[in-house]
C-alpha cells in the first residue's frame, strides 16, 4: 500500500470516528435513560450465552447422574433466565426505540432551525429539493443508528465477549477451532465496508438530486406544459431515476455476496466443531454436553457477527446521510447579529442609505474592477411618514435595495440606517419586526385565510401591539379596512376558508388583499411594496390601491413600481439605472426634467392612450 494511499485511509477512518462522535452527542441529553439501557443489554448479553452453559451442566452432572431433583431445578432455573431475558429484550427494545426517537427529533429540529437562520444568498446556491432530503431522508438515515443501532453493536460486542468467555472457560482447543475462521469474517466485514460505503454516499446523492428534479418541476409543471416539454422532461427524469436506480442496485450487489459469504463462514465453523467435538468425544476427552453446548455457541457465536455486519450496513447508510447534514450545519451562511445589538424600540420610520455598494458575488471589494456591482454608491433619505417611490428598468436594483433594507443581504461598503441607527447592530428580529412587506408574488400557506393573517402571532393585540392576543376582531377590522370584505364573505368558512398550497385557487388580486391585511394586522411602522399592483385588472388595482392608501396612512413607505401611475403621489420618486440613482424628485419636478423619467411617463402613458 502506498503512503498516499495509507494516508487517505486514515483520514477517512478519523473522519468515520469524527462522525460517530457528533452521532453520539444527540444522544447526551438522554445519558441517564442510554445508561439504563446499556445496562438492559448488557444483562441481555449475559442470560443468552449462559442457556447453553446451563444445557451443559444439566447433560453431564444431573441427567448422567440420573438426579431427577437436579433436573427439575435446572428445567426452572432455564425457564427463569428465558422469562428474564424476554422482559430485558422488550425493555432495551422500547427504550432505545424511545431516545432514538428524541434525538432525531432534536436533530431535525437543529436542521429545519439552521435552514431558517441562513440568509437568502444561501438559498440562491442551494437547490430546495436538496434541503429537502437533508432535513427528511437524510435524517431518518440515522434513526435506525440512534433509535437502537449504537446500543445493539454495544450488545452485540458484549454477547460475542460472553459467548468467548464461556467457550474458553469449557474447552479452550475447540474454542480456538471455532474462532479459527474469524479472519475470513474480518476480510470480507472489512471489503464490504469499502465498497459499500461508497455506494450509500453515491445513492444519497442521487436521492437529493431526484428530489431537486423533483420539487422543480412539479412546480414549473404550467411551463412544462405550456411549452410542450413533457417528452424532453421525462427523458431527462428518466436519466436521473436511472441513475438512482444504478446506485441502488450498486448495494445490492454488494448485499448479494456479502449474506452468502457470512453464511458460509458460519456454516464453516459449525462444521469444524461437529468434527473436531465428535472426534474428542469419541476418545472420550470431550462429554456431550460440552460439545452440544459448543455446537449452539457456534451458531450464537455468528448471530452477533451477522447483526454486526448487519447494523454495519446501517450504520454505513447513516454514516452517508450524516455526512451530508453535518456539511449542511456547518455551512453558515447567515447574517451576522452584533454581539451587543442596540434596541430599536417603536421605530419612527426614519429611513437613510449612505453610499451603499453591494454585490452579489460574496469575493467582490471595493477597488476590484471585474465586480459585478449591483448597487454603486445609492444614498438617499426617508423621513418618518413619508413615501419613496423608486422605478427604472428591470435589473436596475430596485428590489435589491428592500433586500438590503430588510438585511437579507450584507452590504460590501456603506451603511444602512432606521432612525439613526445602523441595521448591523440591531437585532435582526426587531428590525423586520418593523418592516412589513408586500411583494408582487404573494406567498400564502396551507391553512386558513385567517392563519395566513396572523401568521401564528398570537402576542399582537387588536392594534398590532405587543397585547391580550390576536383576536378575531383585530383581523376583521384589517378585513374591513382594506376593502376586502366582499371577497372574504364569498368564501366558503369565510376567514376560515382553507387555502391551498401557494393560495393557487385564489386570484392574484385576492392574494394580494390577504397581504395587505397581513401587514396592517401586525402594524409595522415601515411599509415596503414590490410590485403590489402589477398583473392585476383595472378593477381590481382600484381596490387595492384605495387598501393601499388606507395601509400606508402614517407610515414610511417605499414602493417599487412599473407603473408610473402607482407613485405619482409619492413624496419622492428615485429613478434607478444600472444600479445607480440617476434622478431624484417629485412627480412634477421629473417631469420638467426632462429627463429619464419623463421618457418613461410618456412611453406609458402613450401605451394607456393607445
Amino acid at each position: 500500500m502506498t503512503d498516499a494511499s495509507s494516508r487517505t485511509k486514515s483520514g477517512k477512518n478519523r473522519l468515520d470516528l469524527h462522525i460517530i462522535r457528533r452521532i453520539v452527542e444527540y444522544l447526551r441529553p438522554y445519558s441517564v435513560w442510554v445508561g439504563v439501557a446499556l445496562v438492559s443489554v448488557l444483562a441481555t448479553s449475559f442470560l443468552g450465552p449462559l442457556i447453553p452453559k446451563l444445557v451443559q451442566v444439566t447433560i453431564d452432572e444431573e441427567i448422567v447422574a440420573g438426579d431427577v431433583d437436579g433436573i427439575r431445578r435446572m428445567i426452572m432455573l432455564l425457564i427463569g433466565v428465558l422469562a428474564a431475558e424476554s422482559v430485558l429484550s422488550f425493555v432495551n427494545a422500547y427504550l432505545t426505540q424511545w431516545i432514538g426517537q428524541q434525538a432525531i427529533y432534536d436533530l431535525r429540529t437543529r436542521v429545519y432551525r439552521h435552514i431558517q437562520r441562513q440568509s437568502l444568498r444561501f438559498f440562491d446556491g442551494q437547490p430546495i429539493g436538496r434541503l429537502i432530503t437533508r432535513a427528511t431522508s437524510d435524517v431518518e438515515s440515522l434513526s435506525q443508528v440512534l433509535s437502537a443501532g449504537l446500543v445493539t453493536i454495544l450488545g452485540d460486542l458484549f454477547k460475542i465477549f460472553f459467548i468467548a468467555w464461556f467457550m474458553f472457560s469449557l474447552n479452550w482447543q475447540l474454542a480456538l477451532v471455532t474462532i479459527s475462521v474469524m479472519p475470513l469474517m474480518l476480510y470480507a466485514t472489512f471489503w464490504f465496508k469499502r465498497k459499500v460505503r461508497d455506494a450509500y454516499r453515491d445513492t444519497r446523492a442521487q436521492v437529493a438530486r431526484l428530489n431537486a428534479f423533483m420539487q422543480e418541476h412539479v412546480s414549473g409543471m404550467r411551463i412544462v406544459q405550456l411549452f410542450g416539454r413533457e417528452e424532453e422532461e421525462m427523458r431527462r427524469f428518466e436519466a436521473v431515476n436511472d441513475d438512482h436506480r444504478q446506485a441502488h442496485v450498486r448495494t445490492i450487489f454488494y448485499f448479494a455476496l456479502f449474506w452468502p459469504a457470512i453464511d458460509l463462514v458460519s456454516s464453516i465453523a459449525l462444521g469444524l466443531v461437529i468434527w473436531y467435538g465428535g472426534l474428542s468425544a469419541m476418545t472420550s476427552t470431550l462429554t456431550v454436553g460440552v460439545l452440544i453446548a459448543f455446537i449452539q455457541y457456534a451458531r450464537q457465536f455468528f448471530e452477533p457477527m451477522r447483526n454486526l455486519s448487519d447494523q454495519f450496513n446501517t450504520l454505513q447508510s447513516a454514516m452517508a446521510g450524516a455526512e451530508r447534514i453535518f456539511d449542511l450545519l456547518d455551512t453558515d451562511a447567515s447574517i451576522p447579529e452584533a454581539s451587543e445589538p442596540v434596541a430599536l424600540g417603536t421605530a419612527r420610520g426614519r429611513i437613510e442609505f449612505r453610499d451603499v455598494w453591494f454585490s452579489y458575488d460574496t469575493d467582490a471589494q471595493m477597488g476590484d474592477a471585474h465586480a459585478e456591482w449591483v448597487l454603486k454608491g445609492v444614498s438617499f433619505l426617508v423621513e418618518p411618514g413619508q413615501s419613496l417611490a423608486i422605478v427604472g428598468a428591470t435589473g436596475a436594483g430596485k428590489t435589491t435595495i428592500i433586500s438590503l433594507l430588510l438585511r437579507f443581504y450584507d452590504i460590501q461598503a456603506g451603511d444602512i440606517l432606521v432612525d439613526g441607527k445602523s441595521i448591523r447592530d440591531v437585532r435582526l428580529g426587531e428590525l423586520r419586526d418593523q418592516i412589513g412587506l408586500v411583494l408582487q408574488d404573494v406567498f400564502l400557506f396551507s391553512g386558513t385565510i385567517r392563519e395566513n393573517i396572523t401568521l401564528g402571532h398570537e402576542g399582537l393585540g387588536g392594534d398590532g401591539q405587543n397585547g391580550a392576543g390576536m383576536g378575531d376582531a383585530a383581523v376583521e377590522r384589517a378585513i374591513d379596512t382594506i376593502g376586502a370584505r366582499p371577497f372574504v364573505d364569498r368564501l366558503a368558512g369565510g376567514l376560515d376558508h382553507e387555502v391551498r398550497e401557494r393560495g393557487a385557487l385564489l386570484s392574484h388580486g385576492q392574494r394580494q388583499l390577504v397581504s395587505f391585511a397581513r401587514a396592517l394586522v401586525h402594524n409595522p411602522r415601515i411599509l415596503v411594496l414590490d410590485e403590489a399592483t402589477s398583473s392585476v385588472d383595472t378593477e381590481t388595482e382600484e381596490v387595492i390601491q384605495r387598501a393601499l392608501r388606507r395601509l400606508m396612512e402614517g407610515r414610511t413607505t417605499i414602493a417599487i413600481a412599473h407603473r408610473l401611475s402607482t407613485v405619482q403621489h409619492a413624496d419622492q420618486i428615485l429613478v434607478m439605472h444600472h444600479g445607480e440613482i440617476r434622478e431624484r424628485g417629485s412627480h412634477q419636478e421629473l417631469l420638467r426634467l426632462d429627463g429619464m423619467y419623463r421618457r418613461l411617463y410618456e412611453l406609458q402613458y402613450s401605451d394607456q392612450a393607445a
